[in-house]
């Protein structure tokens, strides 16, 4: 039994069933079946990036700062496509037909993840001759070695730059030591076919989530009456179930990906993905036709020829995925793309705010605007886990459970890894053993499993605050979540001091880390979601939802180049020197940390002003007055 997957099940339990119960009893039901849909795709999206990073470092050996600015130029895109997708679904598809259209996409994304090929490999040119690496793991377990003579030797990097080839005897065809500038590395065998092939997944997933992400957030918003107390709570725990779904995703397709092979973690988030929509497609009669095309005429009338303007619609989808998978491995052009999609939406949206709104819903959109700055900020940080997090904790994290082999009633019950296991000759059938492994790849549910602790908690507060009236305004909660976003970086400072002697720090600081992240996640994305469904004039919502998303693609170009300044030299998706790795690491953790503690005490600072613009937006109705708006 792993003790990692049966923790999981208890907190899936002590925290779901309060929940499937609030659902039940206070909100309408077809936030159940939003809940569940989103929860699978969440469960897609999440599994496939839990291994990512490795999957680029390791099997395409690509160095962390490229793979950093391919992972971030791919998660910007991923939320810069929902621009268009809320775009469509506001004036043709509607809601319910784009997050189908986006869900097929997103099942033959993920199914194509799992195609993998041949791995690269890692070469040293020296003296006129070159020398392969020979690789065993993934994740932390990575080793590399370099072949000389028939004979693989282990490698490592000295503090002057130079590569060591550790163990080598006298009279080899190298020497021991190379110093820095006399060799070259270099990739062999990166099959282009299976470059193309990860490209094409990649480029299905970016637009099936385009059209799934904002739209399937927008129907939770009109499932509830303006005005309705219910709507931030139900947001809270819509967003349990997106967690939900991250949680185990990270649990299981880490342990896969790691475990058995890149093709099984990838081809689960794949079924995840299907089982997302079934559920959707099972529930549509409870969506109360909200999600409905504004015009089912205009969708059935033909533009080209017989060719109906939906079918259009879809056909140009297509090609906007051959698009992408040219644009998605150029991460200099998806710069470019997001700075020129980042003023063009930020200007549609300051044109209509002169020319369509009054003054009430002019200002209650210059604060949406407000928010989403505070979010760019939020998720550049908080999503350094997918990319230098995930990273850092592979080199420099402790990730094992257990120190050595742990036996209770007499060796009835050991807790062990494999490797403590076989290292004490201890039989796995005699005892009941419960396996404390944890990868890298994992660590990535640790906010998720925090969120599922804290989710319901935090909807109960926000709940029991509006009905006295004493709720936080938005602009107070984003500070508050700058400010622990901020403190999560700061707080692996403190296990420095406490690393071992391969430079590993103790899992505890990336758990509390974590947990300041969720707890600051949880005052930002639920809250930011029912903030732009709230600020946002009716005409305009799916598309400000969609900038709302695009602040996480903006922040996500930010972080790309943020985790590239992490990054140390490896070699075959291994790190040479982890001492150079830690100190590098923290060293940008404690910059990114202190600037956004500071941006919070902003956020707190301008509350007051703020909060004005709102012009009621945030007032609640009694339960009466909102069951007759229902």
């Amino acid at each position: 039994m792993n003790i990692v997957i049966a923790l999981g099940v208890l907190v899936t339990l002590a925290t779901g069933i309060p929940v499937l119960l609030q659902l039940l009893r206070d909100h309408p039901r077809g936030l159940l079946i939003l809940f569940f849909a989103e929860m699978w795709e969440r469960f897609s999206y999440y599994g496939m990036r839990a291994i990512l990073i490795f999957y680029l470092t390791q099997h395409f050996l690509f160095d962390p700062k490229t793979a950093a600015a391919h992972y971030g130029a791919y998660i910007s895109l991923v939320y810069l496509l929902p621009l268009i997708g809320g775009f469509v679904a506001d004036r043709y598809l509607g809601t319910r037909k784009a997050v189908v259209f986006g869900a097929l996409l997103l099942i033959v994304g993920h199914t194509t993840m799992a195609i993998e090929g041949k791995p690269a490999t890692q070469t040293l040119t020296y003296g006129g001759h070159t020398y392969a690496f020979v690789t065993e793991g993934r994740g932390e377990g990575r080793v590399s070695k370099l072949v000389v003579g028939d004979k693989p030797y282990s490698v490592s990097a000295a503090k002057s730059g130079d590569f060591v080839v550790e163990g080598l005897p006298a009279g080899a065809a190298i020497p021991a030591v190379l110093r820095k500038g006399q060799y070259t590395l270099d990739v062999a065998g990166r099959d282009p076919v299976y470059m193309n092939v990860l490209w094409l997944a990649l480029a299905l997933i970016i637009v099936g989530v385009g059209y799934l992400k904002p739209n399937i957030s927008t129907i939770v918003g009109q499932l509830y009456p303006q005005g309705d107390p219910r709507r931030d709570p139900g947001f809270t725990l819509y967003y349990y179930g997106i967690n939900l779904g991250s949680f185990w995703a990270s649990l299981l397709c880490g342990l896969l990906g790691v475990t058995v092979g890149w093709w099984a973690g990838f081809g689960l988030a794949g079924l995840g993905m299907l089982a997302g929509f079934v559920v959707f497609m099972l529930g549509k009669p409870l969506l109360q036709g909200k999600a409905e095309p504004p015009d089912p005429a205009l969708l059935r009338q033909p533009v080209l020829g017989a060719i109906s303007r939906e079918t259009l619609i879809y056909g140009l989808s297509l090609l906007g995925v051959v698009a992408t998978f040219f644009l998605v491995r150029r991460t200099a052009a998806v710069s470019g793309i997001l700075i020129a999609g980042m003023v063009g939406s930020l200007g549609y949206v300051l044109w209509f705010m002169f020319a369509r709104c009054g003054k009430v819903e002019r200002e209650r959109l210059a604060l949406a605007l407000f928010l989403i700055f505070g979010a760019v900020i939020f998720w550049t940080l908080f999503d350094q886990a997918g990319s230098s997090l995930n990273l850092y904790a592979a080199t420099n994290v402790q990730l094992d459970l257990v120190s050595h082999p742990v036996r209770w009633l007499g060796g009835a019950i050991t807790l062990a890894t494999p490797e403590q296991m076989a290292a004490a000759s201890l039989d796995r059938h005699a005892t009941f053993w419960i396996d404390t492994s944890f990868n890298a790849a994992q660590t990535q549910g640790l906010a998720s499993g925090w969120l599922l602790i804290f989710a319901p908690v935090f909807a109960w507060l926000w709940t029991w605050l509006g009905a006295r009236g004493k709720d936080l305004n938005p602009v107070v909660k984003f500070g508050l979540a700058l400010l622990q976003v901020g403190a999560g970086f700061l707080v692996l400072q403190l296990g420095a001091p406490l690393a071992d002697g391969a430079f590993r720090t103790p899992l505890i600081f990336l758990l509390l880390m974590y947990l300041l992240h969720t707890t600051g996640e949880l005052c930002l994305s639920p809250v930011g979601l029912s903030q732009m469904t709230k600020l946002s004039p009716a005409s305009l919502v799916s598309f400000v939802m969609a900038v709302w998303f695009m602040a996480v693609s903006i922040a996500n170009t930010v972080g790309g180049f943020v985790a590239g300044l992490t990054a140390t030299e490896t070699v075959g998706g291994q790190v040479l020197d982890p001492g150079a790795a830690l100190a590098r690491s923290l060293a940008v953790f404690n910059w990114i940390g202190g600037i956004a503690m500071a941006l919070g005490l902003g956020f707190l600072a301008l509350s007051p002003v703020l909060k004005r613009w709102s012009h009621g937006a945030d007032e609640t109705m009694n339960a009466e007055d909102a069951a007759s708006a229902g």
